[in-house]
């Protein structure tokens, strides 16, 4: 039995994936969960493990191909068995060839494709870019399935009214062209910001007792298992815990319900050489100590590295973005749908405040929480702040 391999889809607004590499040529033998090859899409480099035990076969796309989610590119078959036959796909090899044809094609030849093309299909994402760059579609060849006009068609067209064959007037000696995961983040966070009705709640909150635990933990975990312990591992413990109480807080929204989640898939703000990746540390709400900063650190090496694998950024109910080891005081993070919050910490710092009416340096931490005000409103979110509050003056007792 042949088992295809396909571009994966990590959530429904992405269309394409781009192929970096294959780790097996065809005729390979493979083993399933061993990676496969390398893929990258709009929030990281991933690695495709294999469906399956067999042979790889059937390769259909190649090195640098823009494919469409859910599209196959390979089969998995048995010893002797033959891969099922299917038409070129869009970045097939064949197909590559092609669209490099193309390009030298005459003026003629290249005024009947673009005609053909009148009625082709455009996908929602596509209609809304070209909308915003006033890019023509009619103008446009579709490179998905049965040419589907996608965005990365609309993001090809360059500037608006920008021809071919026109000159490039170069105004910067430097210019840095943005890597796919650098250029489709900014279109992610730039359409999130555009349609999530976002608004901020913070709480600036006292860290003496956090520390603590921090140092006693050094002793008792590092020590014995080799484990630091940082403060975005004890806050991905708490507010885990904490969230379990607001579910409001840790669900996910669609224009049909809202969906509520009685587990806490935490994701953790990773900076990488192309932008910012999350992480996903999956059922941190019972997860201990020790494995959720393993984990994490795993996790960042993983990304760092670029050899996460889909999973490692897949199904995430709530993120944590900590520039506290940067110095920021506080900042205000940007939702990723269909998630309802996101939560900003800022760095841990000697502040002077009233104890019991008397002038004290204690060392405080602000927290903002960034919300949804479709799925929450302002006195959900500071209840949940409050009670976060309280688990942080003591996190031994709720971590434990």
């Amino acid at each position: 039995m042949a088992f295809s391999v396909v571009m994966p889809a990590l959530e429904m607004a992405q269309e394409t994936g781009k192929l970096i590499a294959w780790r097996k040529r065809e005729g390979d033998r493979v083993r399933k969960g061993e990676p496969l090859l390398d893929i990258e899409t709009d929030k990281a480099v991933l690695e495709v493990e294999a469906p399956a035990d067999g042979i790889l076969a059937g390769i259909s796309a190649i090195a640098g191909a823009q494919v469409p989610v859910g599209q196959t590119i390979a089969w998995i078959v048995a010893p002797g068995e033959k891969a099922p036959a299917e038409n070129n796909p869009a970045g097939s090899a064949p197909a590559a060839r092609a669209k490099s044809e193309s390009h030298t094609a005459s003026p003629t030849a290249r005024t009947a494709q673009l005609s053909a093309t009148q009625g082709a299909r455009v996908s929602p994402k596509a209609r809304r870019l070209a909308k915003e760059l006033g890019v023509d579609i009619a103008n446009l060849r579709g490179s998905g399935p049965g040419g589907e006009i996608l965005a990365l068609d609309v993001q090809g067209t360059g500037a608006p009214g920008a021809s071919e064959n026109a000159p490039v007037e170069h105004r910067s000696a430097k210019f840095e062209i943005p890597s796919t995961i650098g250029r489709l983040m900014a279109e992610r966070t730039t359409q999130s910001w555009t349609t999530v009705p976002h608004f901020f709640v913070s709480r600036e909150i006292e860290a003496t007792a956090l520390n603590d635990y921090r140092e006693k933990l050094a002793t008792e975990i590092q020590r014995a298992q080799n484990i630091r312990i940082t403060h975005t591992d004890l806050l991905v413990a708490l507010a885990a815990r904490v969230l379990l109480k607001h579910p409001r807080l840790n669900s996910s929204w669609s224009p049909a319900d809202i969906l509520l989640h009685d587990y806490v898939n935490m994701a953790v703000a990773v900076a990488v050489n192309d932008g910012v990746v999350a992480v996903v540390i999956r059922h941190a709400h019972s997860a201990k100590l020790p494995e959720i900063a393993m984990q994490r650190r795993n996790l960042a090496d993983r990304a760092r590295a670029g050899k996460l694998r889909p999973a490692d950024i897949a199904d995430a109910t709530f993120t944590i973005s900590n520039l506290g080891m940067h110095q920021v005081d506080s900042f205000s993070a940007i939702i990723t749908p269909p998630q309802a919050a996101v939560l900003a910490v800022g760095t841990i710092s000697n502040r002077a405040v009233a104890i019991d009416h008397t002038p004290s340096v204690r060392p405080m931490m602000t927290l903002t929480l960034s919300c949804d005000h479709r799925i929450v409103d302002g006195a959900r979110a500071a209840m949940f702040l409050n009670d976060l509050r309280t688990a942080i003056t003591e996190p031994e007792a709720r971590i434990a």
